[in-house]
């Protein structure tokens, strides 16, 4: 084993023959020439400052903020996040590659390889592939560096070729680390810091191909690096649907969402990912894990589905995978519901859910994200919208008495036949004002929904004036919900007057999926770090911090984040160390000499 010379800048081609015309491919291989290589999202879309240090958000992908000035998000930014938008912390404009040391390269794998795919010793490819989404990763790569990055990029083309590059890392002792959309914000595809091994990074999203379609059993054969969007419109050509999505579906791949086991916006009528699999293919060093048979149920000893979910890289790669589709729906119809406070909302949804009457999505937001989305409205807003918006708020705070510092906003999505929605739609609106909500109209509903994507760049636009931001999920039973929502905000208070946090922290939660037995909780906190020596640490103690008082609660370590590496130290609390020797027991069985070394889980 020994460094690649002068190997840093240039993209191999192993006797590469398939040509790939896809249309719908989501981003290139250097996906840097589309995506950000230090933050969120596409290369053309971003929060910023125009020239009158106003904040706007430039590009035209989100039509809900296209291009549009938003005076009322800087003065919101100060007041209620105690944040300076005069105090600027710029980050690099480059990636520095000349701090990234040559590759490893292990020869004899190398050329054990030859003729698989596409491979790339690019240092900007190498250093795009070291990293997910979390704060710790974003800063680093604004701020100093990546401590260790993949030495090899490589694109498989189909499963064969997955298995053969498995095969001879196995052989030769070499790291892969499954890649999909780089979407994970646990630290999932981070490289471990100690690891001498040549590691490779093992990019799916040139298999993006939908194998198969059955319409008589709505099932897709998919390849697992497909990108959710693009899976979507491909579906949708033929007239179908999976109804998964997620958060981040403009980038995430199905590969990712059965490896960290994810849930989807819209999972009440299509489910979460677990729902949604039929059949699972994954490479692993000891030979390829699947059931043999594409049926609806099995009883035939544990499930070998759920040894792969949720298994975040560590025991294979998933190449393909065979999902339950459905005709698109008739109706698509937004809704939104303003209730008093955060206390009748969760009483309403727990309803909803118990009464099995909840549309596709339906997610309720506290009073500090009602302000939040007041000041994300555009400064081109048509006078009349302003006129009806000002008598809507008059008619709510002063007819109806709703106190501005406790009134919430819950968003409805429903889609279905006809018949079904205008039923639903019936019960909800009943369910909601016997809480005292009142309904909001279609348009704040969609809005609401579609900002989900968008509000993602907030973090970057954050950093850019000395804000540090990130969010964190948990699942908790209903009569727990309001008792963990309160206490985690005051731990979160609490913790970061102890770390020496001088400004008041931003501390915020909605409620984003339900279940008969309880909800998925969604929280943001940030703070001003100008001043603080070591912001990542107070961040990461605040976080941990709340992460055990969410435990304390009553709440889960996670609803669909995973665990990766900086969730590890509260998994023993949630499985017990039987729990925790049956997994290493799984490692050993199926990855013996840790060829899936990205260290999550474990």
């Amino acid at each position: 084993m020994a460094n690649v010379n002068g190997l840093s800048e240039e993209t191999i081609k192993l006797n590469f023959t398939h040509e790939n015309t896809d249309k719908f491919k989501a981003f290139p291989r250097k996906r840097q020439e589309v995506l950000k290589w230090r933050g969120w999202g596409y290369n053309d879309s971003q929060f910023d400052l125009d020239k009158d240090n106003v904040a706007c958000f430039k590009g035209s992908r989100y039509p809900a903020l296209a291009n549009e000035t938003l005076p009322k998000l800087g003065p919101w930014f100060e007041e209620r996040c105690d944040a300076d938008m005069n105090l600027k912390t710029p980050c690099r404009e480059r990636l520095n590659i000349e701090d990234y040391p040559s590759p490893i390269c292990n020869d004899d794998f190398i050329k054990a390889v030859e003729g698989t795919g596409i491979a790339s010793f690019d240092t900007e490819d190498r250093v795009v592939h070291g990293h997910g989404q979390t704060i710790f990763e974003i800063f680093d790569l604004r701020y100093t560096k990546i401590k260790r990055i993949p030495d090899i990029v490589m694109w498989p083309q189909n499963h064969d070729e997955v298995v053969k590059i498995v095969n001879a890392a196995t052989e030769f002792d070499v790291c892969i680390i499954p890649f999909g959309g780089g979407t994970t914000v646990s630290g999932a595809v981070s490289c471990p810091e100690d690891e001498q091994r040549m590691i490779v990074s093992l990019d799916m999203t040139d298999m993006n191909k939908i194998l198969w379609f059955d319409e008589e059993n709505l099932l897709a054969h998919v390849e697992a690096g497909i990108v959710g969007q693009d899976l979507e419109k491909k579906l949708a050509e033929f007239g179908f649907c999976t109804g998964h999505e997620p958060d981040s579906m403009e980038f995430s791949t199905l590969g990712g969402w059965v490896a960290t086991r994810a849930s989807g916006m819209k999972k009440n009528v299509y489910g979460n990912i677990e729902d949604l699999v039929v059949q699972i293919r994954m490479v692993t060093p000891q030979g390829i894990m699947e059931k043999k048979c594409q049926v609806p149920r099995i009883s035939a000893g544990p499930d070998i589905h759920h040894m792969i979910l949720g298994s975040e890289g560590t025991l294979g790669v998933v190449t393909e995978v065979t999902l339950k589709i459905r005709p698109l729906p008739e109706i698509k119809a937004y809704g939104s519901v303003v209730f008093p406070n955060f206390k009748a909302g969760v009483l309403s949804l727990r309803e909803v859910a118990l009464r099995k009457c909840a549309p596709a999505s339906i997610r309720l937001m506290d009073n500090e994200q009602f302000l939040f989305g007041q000041a994300l409205k555009a400064g081109s807003t048509p006078f009349w919208t302003k006129i009806m918006d000002w008598i809507k708020a008059f008619y709510i705070t002063h007819i109806k008495g709703f106190d501005p510092k406790e009134i919430c906003i819950c968003t409805l999505l429903f889609e279905g036949s006809k018949e079904i929605t205008e039923e639903q739609q019936q019960k909800v609106y009943q369910i909601v004002q016997k809480y005292g909500g009142i309904p909001a109209g279609e348009a704040n509903g969609k809005r609401g929904y579609t900002l989900t994507y968008a509000i993602a760049y907030l973090r970057d636009f954050g950093l850019d004036m000395s804000y540090i931001a990130e969010s964190f999920e948990t699942s908790v039973p209903w009569d727990r919900v309001l008792d963990l929502c309160r206490n985690v905000k005051l731990e979160i208070f609490r913790k970061c007057k102890e770390y020496g946090v001088k400004t008041r922290p931003f501390v915020t939660c909605r409620v984003t999926q339900t279940y008969d037995a309880g909800a998925c909780i969604y929280f943001y906190f940030g703070f001003l770090y100008h001043g603080l020596p070591e912001p990542l640490k107070i961040y990461e103690d605040v976080e941990n911090a709340a992460r055990q008082e969410v435990m304390r609660n009553g709440g889960s370590v996670s609803h669909h984040h995973g665990i990766g590496k900086i969730r590890k130290q509260f998994l023993e609390k949630t499985i017990t160390e039987a729990g925790i020797n049956a997994l290493k027991g799984l490692k050993q069985a199926i990855d013996p000499n840790n060829i899936f070394g990205v260290n999550n889980l474990l």
